[in-house]
């Protein structure tokens, strides 16, 4: 079957996990129990996995088994008959002694060990799940019912963290669609009426309606343009270049990257790039893991959940960490790079930061290079544009901003945008600007008795108070 793990591999994975992991361990004490029954209790959750996937074993098993042991450590050297034997009568799972020591020591200290020993354990579990290359319904139940266990005992003792951050459910291999059946005694709904689909014209015109970011409407524009004359040649049997659809978003904070990513993820829904159009947003923490191993699955998991639409990294520099030699930034950059050419008929990346900054990252690795070259940059807005989206606030939420206030709220903005410095927030400034008005014309009008629709929407210059503002 192809993508079946080899021995080598179990054991180079295995082994760089769980030694990662016992790096982290503070206490030495808590740290050499773990060595000393890490091996054992990882290999008798090997057999459970094997036991819940039907019990069936073949020689490729004996050598995985035998692979289960970090460096250092003795390796099994299990016959065939003996493991038969040993998942066929698999007694049930049981927590590890040394977790009992790392639930006390969290106690006392404040600690996590135990909550992320859990994490480790789902993805031990996971990787013996998958050397077959698929992992089973059945191998995923058991796999969340360990973790679940573990987890209980840590909510029992009043552990800080939570439920582990990986579903084993989210792993199974599908071999197609398999709608889920209805509840018992229950008959199935009425399949949902699908969404009209969005024209191209209005989210153009949405396109148009932002404010600022004139350069970027037009490089928006002709990337469209682009594309609509590749299909066009297509369509003839014209020959058609190489073209990748993946940007860099380079600018300040709150000059639009987000909402420009959103909306170009349903333009290219619309000219058929892309299959759904939905945009799903992460930075390091939602790629990044703390170990060894942990932090392609979580990449991974992102990659799914933008397939048919855009994955958006922002701040997508800070993946590129070369001061630290066991950052996993790289890790996290590489299965990156690996899900773009598996997916690249049907997924987007979309990389963003400050401009600086991201030209050191795409220079971090020559994949990046080659996979991103188109550039949006976004300029900061200035003070007529800060004033717009401001009453565009005010209008969208029902607000009317007395004539005083506008002159001065105008003025402020500015001197703001004259005086930026490295803090300059752009279209946050102004929210951050709105809500404190906001706030304080609801503290104002709450002290009137019974007060009209007129004073229930107006902000006055008191409301604004932007003096006592922070930009």
């Amino acid at each position: 079957m192809p993508g079946e793990m080899t021995a080598e591999a179990m054991h180079k994975q295995y082994s760089e996990g769980v030694t990662a992991f016992r790096q982290h361990i503070a206490n030495p004490a808590m740290r050499q129990k773990f060595r000393g029954g890490a091996d054992e209790f990882f290999r008798s959750c090997a057999l459970g996995v094997w036991h819940a996937d039907g019990g069936s074993v073949s020689p490729r098993h004996v050598e995985l088994y035998n692979a289960i042991y970090c460096k250092g450590d003795p390796a099994p050297s299990a016959l065939f008959w003996e493991l038969s034997t040993a998942v066929a009568e698999y007694p049930g799972f049981r927590e590890p002694e040394f977790f009992q020591r790392m639930r006390e020591h969290d106690r006392a200290y404040g600690q996590e060990t135990a909550r992320r020993f859990v994490d480790l354990m789902t993805l031990m579990l996971l990787l013996f799940a998958a050397a077959d290359g698929a992992v089973s319904d059945r191998e995923a139940g058991f796999v969340n019912a360990c973790a679940d266990a573990l987890t209980a005992l840590c909510d029992r003792d009043g552990l800080p963290g939570g439920k582990a951050k990986l579903d084993a459910e989210d792993f199974v291999t599908r071999q197609g669609p398999s709608p889920a059946a209805p509840p018992a005694g229950k008959e199935a709904a009425e399949p949902a009426a699908p969404e009209p689909e969005e024209s191209l014209e209005d989210l153009m015109a949405e396109l148009d309606g932002l404010c600022g970011l004139e350069r970027v409407k037009k490089d928006v524009k002709s990337l469209i343009n682009l594309v609509k004359v590749r299909k066009l040649r297509e369509k003839e049997g014209l020959p058609t270049p190489p073209l990748s659809l993946h940007l860099v978003f380079m600018g300040n904070p709150g000059t639009g990257k987000t909402t420009v990513a959103r909306l170009l993820a349903r333009i290219y829904h619309a000219i058929g790039v892309l299959s759904k159009g939905q945009l799903v947003e992460v930075d390091r923490s939602g790629l990044v893991a703390g170990f060894v191993g942990q932090t392609a699955i979580k990449t991974g998991e992102a990659v799914q959940k933008a397939l048919g639409g855009v994955l958006f990294i922002d701040e997508a520099y800070a993946l590129s960490n070369h001061d630290s030699p066991n950052d996993f930034g790289q890790e996290a950059i590489e299965t990156l790079l690996k899900g773009m050419e598996d997916h690249r008929e049907d997924l987007v990346v979309i990389v963003a930061g400050y401009t600086d900054l991201m030209e050191g990252f795409l220079h971090s690795n020559p994949g990046l290079e080659s996979r991103f070259n188109k550039y949006f940059y976004f300029e900061d807005y200035d003070g007529a544009q800060l004033m717009e989206i401001f009453l565009s606030l005010c209008e969208k939420n029902g607000y009317a901003l007395q004539k005083e206030g506008e002159e001065a709220v105008r003025a402020w903005f500015q001197r703001l945008y004259a005086e930026r410095d490295e803090n300059f927030g752009n279209a946050r400034d102004v929210r951050n600007c709105f809500e404190r008005a906001v706030a304080r014309q609801a503290d104002r009008v709450a002290a009137l008795d019974g007060p009209t629709k007129e004073q229930l929407m107006e902000l006055t210059l008191e409301d604004l108070d932007l003096e006592d503002g922070e930009s």
